[in-house]
């Protein structure tokens, strides 16, 4: 059992899962700190009412985004390759991103260092591009990786990468950036019915069907754009070799409209994870409605979860399809570290994830209970 667990096909898989984790636990927890951004000018008209808004998540916004560092720090480790290409490639959308996510930061920092209206105004129109612009660029990143990327390897594996930014921007794309906004939208506005008090949960339980109604449609018409095959299609027609060596050129990889569907046909009972995809934003529209704010925050947790985990399982075993070389394509199976790297990897994960996992529930027992108006203006330390 030992030897099976440890064998390196299977730690490859393990770490396409535990990168599938990370990427998933930051959508979740910093998802919803970037839905309150971006829902900010919309749920509070006043001072006040943007005070009670950025307390849901003042407290916690900085160790959500540890998921992020987490997920980055795996790909750096564990699939290098991925690295090299993505975040070149990717460079200028990673650094719309990266200023988006210092420029939230400091808005949180700065907004009540000065009693100034226009001073605090400029600060929460911050949060808003803070929380939007992520959101949206994060899906765009999704859709280009659906479509393939525009790279290819020299015969010494250095990665060339022939696209550019407004490149990045094309339909399809954006299109999925939408879904990702809207996503981002209900979860934002699910907190907030969830952990506000007064007209801020109001405001945030009116808005959140229309953005989880959204998210339910959008998720659909892009599962109908993969079956016609707008979205593009990799598939991997050589054999493959689970244990061989890291080399993403001996391999045959051909585009195909509808590849995207194959491991839902070979394996039937992995449409559930797309199926509910659609459903959980739908009861989540429903739990607004109701005003049952815990059942409706974990409808749209659910419905995170499986929207990005459709994304995973369909492209499995490729990770990042190349659309100049398909061949080229990145798979988990030929762009790993080396089998001791991802071992003592997994020994650290086990170890201290359990403890990452432990103190963020415990800060969020300890910080449980709704923000009212009342309370931030009795807590001098509240932002």
């Amino acid at each position: 059992m030992i030897d099976f667990l440890f064998d390196y096909a299977t730690l490859r898989v393990i770490w396409w899962v535990l990168l599938g984790v990370l990427l998933i636990a930051f959508a979740v927890t910093d998802g919803f700190d970037m839905g309150v951004g971006a829902l900010l000018p919309f749920v509070a008209k006043t001072d006040i009412e943007r005070r009670v808004a950025i307390n849901t998540v003042g407290p916690v916004w900085e160790g959500n985004q540890v998921w992020f560092i987490l997920g980055g720090g795996a790909i750096f480790a564990a699939w290098p390759a991925l690295y090299a290409v993505s975040f070149s490639g990717f460079y200028l959308a990673m650094f719309l991103v990266l200023f988006a996510l210092i420029l939230r930061p400091v808005a949180f920092k700065y907004r009540s260092k000065r009693d100034s209206a226009r001073w605090r105004e400029n600060w929460d129109w911050a949060l808003f591009i803070g929380g939007a612009v992520p959101a949206l660029i994060f899906g765009v990143a999704v859709g280009n990786t659906l479509q393939g990327v525009p790279f290819h390897f020299t015969d010494d594996l250095r990665p060339i990468y022939e696209g550019n930014l407004f490149g990045l921007l094309n339909p399809a794309a954006i299109f999925c950036g939408l879904v990702s906004v809207a996503m981002l939208v209900m979860h934002g506005a699910a907190w907030l019915a969830f952990k506000a008090d007064g007209v801020v949960a109001d405001r945030a339980a009116a808005i959140g069907p229309k953005a989880a109604l959204a998210s339910a449609c959008l998720f659909a018409i892009g599962g109908l754009l993969v079956y016609a095959g707008f979205l593009g299609g990799y598939d991997v027609t050589s054999p493959i070799v689970w244990d061989g060596p890291s080399n993403p050129l001996h391999k045959v990889v051909v585009e195909q409209g509808d590849a995207w569907l194959g491991n839902f046909r070979d394996e039937p009972w992995l449409w559930l994870v797309p199926l509910l995809g659609v459903v959980c934003p739908l009861l989540a529209a429903i739990g607004f409605k109701a005003r049952k704010a815990g059942l409706t925050f974990l409808a749209s947790k659910l419905a995170i979860v499986c929207i990005i985990a459709t994304v995973g399982v369909a492209m499995f075993p490729i990770i990042l399809p190349s659309s100049t070389n398909p061949s080229h394509s990145l798979a988990v199976f030929d762009a790993s570290s080396s089998r001791l790297t991802l071992r003592n990897m997994l020994f650290a994960t086990v170890i201290f994830l359990p403890l990452i996992l432990a103190y963020t529930a415990w800060v969020y027992h300890v910080l449980w209970g709704k923000v009212s108006e009342k309370d931030v203006r009795d807590a001098g330390h509240a932002y």
